[in-house]
């Protein structure tokens, strides 16, 4: 299996989720918050992981897609959580940016694929 800095970078974000997510339960008991981040925070990588054994161009796209909106919904609960006093400035802001980063490059992705349907 042949890497990718997407994929590459969605398994740290999806690490640094679960590391976050421990602490939060730990320190704040705040469960049902961490859980809904964890879930989709993972969500992304596993879709990418997915997206590599697709059957078809419009399966892979499909599964890009999903990637994408699980990463709006992390970037909604890890700004939520840090609103709420869950998360300090030190850890939001870097999981911030790397989850933008991993937006930004999901977006490039689903471009190329979509103009190019022969991939």
């Amino acid at each position: 299996m042949s890497s990718s800095p997407l994929r590459d970078k969605s398994k740290s974000f999806a690490k640094e989720i679960v590391f976050l997510c421990r602490e939060i339960k730990t320190t704040h008991r705040e469960t049902v918050l961490a859980n809904q981040l964890l879930r989709s925070g993972t969500s992304i990588g596993a879709n990418l992981h997915e997206a590599q054994y697709a059957q078809g161009t419009r399966d892979f796209i499909s599964k890009l897609e999903i990637a994408q909106k699980e990463c709006y919904e992390t970037e909604y609960w890890l700004e939520l959580l840090f609103e709420t006093g869950c998360i300090p400035v030190d850890r939001y802001k870097p999981l911030q940016n790397s989850c933008g980063a991993i937006r930004r490059m999901l977006i490039a992705s689903l471009n190329t694929a979509k103009s190019n349907p022969s991939l």
